[in-house]
């Protein structure tokens, strides 16, 4: 399994569409076993086509903080899991969910500069 998790300064990125880099963590057998960079592109994360190469990538679940409704669905259609509300130190985040400590929030983002997504 991958899962992805929005990245700035080693903690979660409050904003997906904007966030530093993606961080992609490879688990097998419920522990992670290799961490990749993706850098993030410049724009709007639902309208960038990240969430195409995180599919290609593998990635299943996406770990984030704030993210619109454009993006959550454009996961979602890539058949990519989007767990919302997560916060704090990455590695602790994904250990967190492979321990099942982590769930979605139900928030959505509607308060920046890409417009209404």
């Amino acid at each position: 399994m991958k899962i992805a998790v929005p990245t700035r300064g080693g903690v979660v990125d409050n904003h997906f569409g904007h966030c530093d880099h993606y961080t992609i963590f490879t688990v097998n057998d419920g522990e992670v076993k290799m961490k990749e960079i993706l850098p993030s592109p410049q724009g709007c994360g639902c309208k960038s086509g990240v969430v195409f190469v995180l599919r290609q990538k593998g990635v299943q679940v996406m770990l984030a903080g704030n993210i619109g409704e454009g993006a959550k669905n454009v996961l979602e259609s890539n058949e990519i899991k989007v767990i919302r509300g997560c916060s704090g130190d990455i590695d602790k985040l994904v250990s967190d969910y492979l321990a099942g400590n982590v769930v979605d929030n139900g928030e959505i983002c509607n308060h920046h500069d890409c417009g209404n997504h």
